[in-house]
């Protein structure tokens, strides 16, 4: 009877001892599972599984167990793969904007049946596989009422006949004017358009119903039909009414090429026109803050220019960009709050005929020339000539101009 009270208390210390290392191992078990199932699944082909619970359990066999050890082990497995998930995360997004691209194709070569009244545009628009890869578009906004204006370009600093053609295939460069067509398709007007493209084929032929306070929406169409039909760098907006060196307009293109959205022109912060009844008159003036206020810094209509993605972008959201009634405004407006380089480039904005005729004597031709009175060269039809012999390049700079 002696004897069996130390036997008791050496029972009683086992079984406690017994109960605590069950315990410690329950939750070991918990902590095991709960980290096996936070980390993502590897690949059979890299790790194994079953080797590596073994490996676990024997080390949890051991007496003595270098927790910090572990727990470093651990937490470097983890690191590990959320590296490998954030590689597979960049892999992805860049697969989405590839599908982006080819969403953007597939929506401007459908144009037809989305905007405006039924027309015949220019026939089986390619899709994105097909389209020609070149350095850029340069499509030349005009109306019906700018035939004369066309032909003085024609003349002076737009290559014609096989000569276009050779510059596309030599140079990459796609040069078309752009327009719609009229309120009522296929009269007078159309068919005059469609007599000089016959005649010059040098037309992008746009589904959209021409008119002056129309101008947001023919530049929403002009990118989106461009960026279906070529795989170009750049997409150029140019006025008819502008001078254009177009080896100096590459060269500088040129210099940007590496970069993914690029707003190139010469940037400007006009006032917000709130009375009605001025040139630019602007409705929606309410927007830009109190009276008297200045826009946002945006490119001058005269001539712009955007990099690839900056044209799939507006391919792709065209339906919900908003349009003010200044077409130049309206893009400007499109970029707002998206990663985008603006490039404020005075060679693309020289005046007639005293600033671009000091510079191509200096040896430094300006890319574009125009009037800032006019908004464009005075009186056009008849000063184009002028101003290609003072202020141009020479005829045959483009050509031996490398890119």
């Amino acid at each position: 009877m002696g004897l069996s009270r130390p036997h008791k208390a050496t029972n009683g210390f086992s079984t406690r001892w017994v109960f605590l290392f069950c315990i410690a191992s329950f939750f070991f078990g918990i902590f095991v599972v709960d980290r096996f199932w936070a980390v993502p699944v590897p690949d059979p082909v890299e790790t194994n599984e079953e080797a590596s619970l073994k490996k676990v359990q024997s080390k949890t066999s051991q007496p003595i167990v270098n927790c910090e050890k572990k727990a470093t082990s651990l937490q470097d497995d983890i690191l590990s793969r959320v590296s490998e998930t954030h590689d597979v995360i960049m892999t992805l997004d860049k697969t989405i904007s590839s599908l982006e691209v080819q969403l953007a194709a597939a929506r401007a070569s459908r144009a037809n049946n989305d905007e405006g009244s039924p027309m015949v545009t220019e026939p089986g628009i390619k899709n994105l596989k097909e389209r020609p890869k070149v350095f850029f578009v340069m499509g030349i906004i005009t109306a019906f009422s700018s035939r004369k204006r066309r032909d003085s370009i024609r003349e002076t600093w737009m290559p014609q006949g096989e000569n276009l053609r050779k510059l596309e295939v030599e140079k990459g460069i796609i040069m078309r004017f752009v327009i719609g067509h009229s309120a009522t398709p296929g009269g007078v007007l159309d068919r005059a358009v469609d007599a000089e493209d016959a005649q010059h084929k040098d037309f992008l032929r746009l589904n959209h119903i021409e008119g002056y306070h129309e101008l947001s929406s023919k530049t929403q169409i002009y990118f989106s039909t461009a960026v279906a039909k070529w795989d170009a760098d750049f997409f150029i907006k140019v006025d008819d009414d502008v001078h254009i060196n177009l080896g100096m307009v590459g060269s500088t293109l040129a210099r940007h090429r590496s970069k993914p959205r690029v707003y190139l022109g010469c940037m400007k912060s006009g006032p917000v026109l709130a009375q009605k009844g001025v040139k630019y008159h602007e409705p929606e003036y309410w927007k830009f803050g109190e009276e008297g206020n200045k826009y946002f810094r945006h490119a001058t209509g005269q001539i712009y220019a955007i990099s690839k993605d900056l044209a799939t972008y507006i391919s792709v959201n065209k339906p919900i960009l908003h349009r003010y009634a200044n077409e130049d405004v309206s893009l400007g407006s499109w970029f707002i709050g998206l990663d985008v380089e603006h490039i404020d480039d005075r060679n693309l904005c020289c005046g007639t005929p005293l600033d671009c005729e000091w510079k191509a004597q200096a040896g430094n031709p300006c890319a574009a020339s125009f009037d800032w009175s006019c908004s464009g060269i005075c009186k056009s039809v008849e000063r184009m000539e002028e101003v290609h012999q003072r202020c141009g390049e020479g005829d045959e700079a483009i050509w031996h101009t490398s890119f």
